[in-house]
């Protein structure tokens, strides 16, 4: 039995292994970081209105999600909605990870080609990540549902002052709102982890779910210090964007996809396709 324990073992590393060799996984640095969010921005000025055009289609399919689950009184659950909204952030930016793949690579970026997502080798894996982002969303919709209830009950605000009076100028509102923020961290974390290597590698190469996410996993196991401020500054550019009421995430969010692309190809040199 030992044995048989020991070379599972050593046959699960050596996968593990020969996995990220196949994909040039790599060690980056914090510059890598700066590279990464110049190139980001340079293919987003390079021709903005792709990314406006992206932006607004995720912002619609968050605001067209949610609206079918949050029933007659959606207030309290407004602002879950905007943050729970970077959930399905990371399917929506695949049509920006094409584009800048097909202008790395000197081909025509024009905006039509973000559809060329559904034509990839690795669309149903993109399509079975997808699913579980949005079964992640809507737990993560269910989860702010129940905070709310669990501090105040049925009680509901007659509009948006008194909702804002309701969370800050109450214990239990600054309780709920710490909780939330919490457990909203851990949602996006998990969210990140799984996606900032396996979204982009899957426009790139043919290659099955279980397989990305787990070289993601590695990608920021090995590199956990620059990934996890990649992390933090795309969660305050996301809250930045949001503030002047979302508009500015018309630019933010193209630029933090652009940039995603381009530090996974920092992240895992593997050659073009």
């Amino acid at each position: 039995m030992r044995v048989q324990t020991d070379s599972a073992t050593h046959t699960t590393q050596q996968s593990s292994l020969d996995v990220n060799e196949r994909f040039g996984l790599r060690d980056i640095k914090m510059a890598d970081l700066r590279e990464a969010l110049r190139r980001g921005m340079d293919d987003f000025f390079a021709s903005p209105t792709h990314g406006v055009f992206l932006t607004i289609i995720y912002l619609l399919i968050a605001a067209v999600a949610a609206m079918v689950g949050l029933g007659e009184n959606p207030l309290p659950l407004i602002f879950p909605l905007i943050a729970g909204a970077a959930l399905i952030g990371p399917l929506a930016a695949c049509g920006l990870y094409e584009l800048s793949r097909r202008r790395e690579n000197g081909q025509n970026y024009a905006w039509w080609h973000v559809f060329d997502v559904f034509r990839t080798p690795s669309r149903w894996a993109i399509a079975g990540m997808g699913a579980i982002l949005a079964l992640l969303f809507v737990a993560w919709m269910l989860t702010a549902a129940a905070l709310y209830g669990t501090y105040f009950g049925a009680e509901q605000p007659a509009g948006m002052r008194a909702l804002l009076e309701q969370v800050l100028t109450t214990t239990a509102g600054w309780q709920m709102l710490m909780s939330g923020v919490f457990i909203g961290f851990f949602y996006s974390a998990v969210v990140y982890v799984a996606t900032v290597v396996s979204l982009p590698l899957m426009i790139h190469h043919k290659v099955g779910l279980p397989e990305a996410v787990g070289l993601s996993i590695s990608a920021v196991l090995r590199n956990w210090r620059p990934m996890v401020a990649w992390y933090f500054l795309v969660v305050a550019l996301m809250i930045l964007g949001s503030l002047p009421l979302l508009l500015g995430l018309a630019i933010v969010v193209p630029v933090l996809g652009h940039a995603t692309w381009h530090l996974y190809r920092r992240v895992c040199q593997s050659g073009t396709q």
